[in-house]
């Protein structure tokens, strides 16, 4: 029996797929279906049950597919499009179809760094959504906010008292909208025994309030995702790294750009608020800023402690105690 590879090029109303077999690297079929449950169900209905599939992280476009194979039973992994396109090296022309084929060809070739992905649960998978719409959101509320600032002193010369009435309604429309969905985020985290447990178990930590907590759980799948700490910390771009080469070149040392934003900034935000509340945190970064250490950097590693500390607390089941300085 042939060990097959199947690699899939999502699109928004198609699936371009090519199948390998694995020894030889040789391709055994084609084709292309559509984008929706029927046909992925019926497609996958003839397939072996022995095959492997991999895939891009293309968000929710791939959706269906993901779904489907998790009912079906079917081994898959979810590649990170950037890791692919660094892997390629220097590639010539662009289809569907060849990046189907690039597709397990790279599943063949770098199976021994990766692991078949596993469908979060249900309360996890909603609970994230929740979070991306508030994030935007508050993107909203923020551009509202200063446009109306805006208008108030652009009112003072022009009459546009018109804009300001609009945004100010459009600006507590937002805001209920954010808390209507964090009340919807709390509902579900109370709900489901495995998320409520670590979210007490975290919100307890100085620093890390209902927002942190929530979205460390949702990026980390409720702490099964990341086996320690510090690959955590590089992922949300908080782990410093070293530009050098040779005698010649002595860079600074300093955080990566490819990171999660979104996660760094409201960690960052948590730090701040940690070292004026925890004496501990407090002397650490009074006494960092006496060395003559940059604030923003001894910010990143308190920040950097929280997430040591979130770690701590759900992964080793070590209480948060707060110490004196």
């Amino acid at each position: 029996m042939k060990n097959l590879v199947t690699g899939i090029d999502i699109s928004k109303d198609t699936l371009d797929y090519c199948v390998l077999d694995k020894e030889n690297v040789q391709v055994e079929s084609r084709g292309v279906l559509d984008n929706n449950s029927r046909a992925i169900s019926n497609w996958l209905g003839g397939v072996d049950k022995n095959t492997v599939f991999a895939l891009e992280h293309t968000g929710h476009y791939g959706s269906a597919l993901i779904n489907c194979l998790s009912e079906k039973g079917f081994v898959f992994y979810l590649i990170n499009p950037l890791d692919l396109k660094k892997s390629l090296g220097l590639q010539r022309g662009k289809s569907d179809s060849k990046d189907a084929y690039r597709i397990a060809e790279y599943a063949i070739t770098k199976k021994h760094k990766m692991a078949p992905y596993r469908l979060p649960s249900k309360n996890l998978s909603t609970l994230k959504a929740l979070i991306t719409a508030r994030e935007r959101y508050v993107k909203m509320s923020v551009q509202v906010q200063n446009s109306l600032k805006a208008n108030e002193i652009l009112n003072q010369t022009l009459d546009v008292k018109m804009l300001i009435k609009e945004e100010r309604k459009h600006y507590g429309f937002l805001q209920k909208s954010i808390k209507q969905i964090e009340n919807e985020m709390q509902k579900i985290i109370e709900a489901d025994h495995d998320l409520k447990g670590s979210y007490r178990k975290v919100t307890r930590i100085i620093g890390v309030g209902p927002v942190i907590a929530a979205k460390c759980i949702v990026e980390t799948d409720n702490f099964s995702k990341f086996d320690n700490p510090r690959k955590f910390s590089c992922h949300c771009g908080l782990a410093p790294f070293p530009y050098q080469s040779g005698s010649s070149i002595r860079g600074k040392t300093r955080t990566h750009f490819m990171r999660d934003k979104t996660l760094k900034a409201i960690l960052t935000k948590g730090a701040i608020t940690a070292v004026q509340h925890d004496p501990q945190l407090k002397a650490y970064y009074n006494r960092k800023i006496k060395d003559g250490k940059h604030r923003m950097s001894v910010i990143n590693a308190v920040a950097n402690k929280l997430v040591l500390r979130i770690f701590a607390v759900v992964k080793r089941e070590e209480p948060f105690v707060k110490l004196v300085a």
